[in-house]
């Protein structure tokens, strides 16, 4: 069983407990995503303590036991008199939170949890493809005569109508001189070339992460294009278990800094996809992480010329003894 596994690693790691208030590290080891506070003790004998909003779907949903979380001071009378040895706290626990939970209880910070998340299961990469089918189908007979808050719109109607639970992140929509803001937020203004989206659904609770630009054919976005696509394919082709992240977004820029753009390329290659939908591992230069089975990343290099136009194209693809792209919408797009 998963959770096994997870004490096995604790264990391994001289953590008798773990507290875990991050809602998708509370779905990855219950199978209950919160939606109100939560804190899961994670120990030999674990418990969810969910609030009372969340109380009746957490007895539904959570594979373990459940009681009624009423404060911190409480639990942390709880936790002091029950707890031996050394605490794992995750790194996003707030300063306010480990004063009244903590106290004096020794503790380490651990990132276990997302240690395990990084690795997908069968069941996990279902959700992934079924994220993705959502988001794809999402992006069929769009009405591009439209604004930019339109197109966002309608591609965000799609996708909860054909099951997403929400957009994994807020639709980008930026088009003409806009699309040089790689995380843009939407506008009124009509659709220009070139026209970049970056969406996602979200099903099950896990998400998908793909972009697309289109353009109209002009010179220079056909020569940003071709770059842009050719750095993606070497970077989706260098990746297989064993190689550094940091590798993946080495080759990538590779190809645009050799053609004279490095400068123009003012973020990473790509990062993990799941419950997050910005997850380990990430395909930066400054990742020390190792790519393994099982894992899924997006690889979404692009260029941005400052006032004038952006060219971004992502996908996802799953760690396999080679790469698997899951993502399947063409990548060439006539706007």
């Amino acid at each position: 069983m998963k959770i096994d596994k997870i004490i096995e690693k604790m264990d391994q790691n001289d953590l008798k407990t773990i507290i875990i208030l991050k809602p998708e590290n509370i779905a990855y080891v219950t199978g209950f995503y919160p939606s109100s506070i939560a804190i899961l003790i994670l120990k030999d004998e674990p418990v969810l303590f969910s609030s009372k909003m969340d109380l009746e779907e957490a007895h539904q949903k959570s594979s373990i036991a459940v009681e009624e979380f009423k404060s911190l001071s409480e639990l942390r009378k709880t936790l002091q008199a029950t707890i031996q040895g050394k605490v794992g706290v995750e790194y996003s626990m707030s300063m306010g939170t480990y004063r009244k939970l903590c106290g004096e209880l020794p503790v380490e910070l651990t990132h276990i949890i997302e240690d395990f998340r990084a690795i997908k299961s069968a069941d996990e990469i279902k959700k992934i493809k079924g994220a993705i089918k959502i988001a794809e189908d999402s992006f069929k007979n769009l009405d591009l005569a439209v604004s930019e808050d339109n197109l966002a719109a309608q591609i965000e109607y799609n996708m909860r109508s054909a099951g997403s639970i929400k957009p994994s992140f807020e639709t980008i929509v930026a088009s003409g001189p806009r699309s040089s803001l790689p995380h843009a937020s939407t506008t009124s203004k009509p659709l220009e070339s070139p026209l970049m989206i970056d969406w996602g659904a979200l099903y099950q609770n896990y998400a998908s992460d793909m972009t697309r630009t289109l353009i109209r054919g002009g010179e220079k976005e056909e020569e940003i294009f071709s770059i842009v696509l050719e750095a993606q394919q070497k970077a989706i082709e260098a990746i297989k278990p064993g190689v550094k992240a940091s590798y993946i977004d080495e080759v990538a820029r590779g190809v645009i800094e050799d053609y004279g753009y490095g400068d123009n390329f003012i973020h990473s290659t790509g990062h993990g996809v799941g419950l997050e939908i910005h997850e380990k591992p990430s395909l930066s230069f400054k990742s020390d992480e190792i790519l393994e089975k099982g894992m899924v990343v997006t690889v979404e290099p692009g260029i941005y010329l400052e006032g004038k136009l952006g060219i971004r194209v992502e996908d996802m693809v799953l760690v396999k003894n080679q790469a698997q792209v899951l993502t399947h919408l063409p990548r060439e797009i006539l706007f």
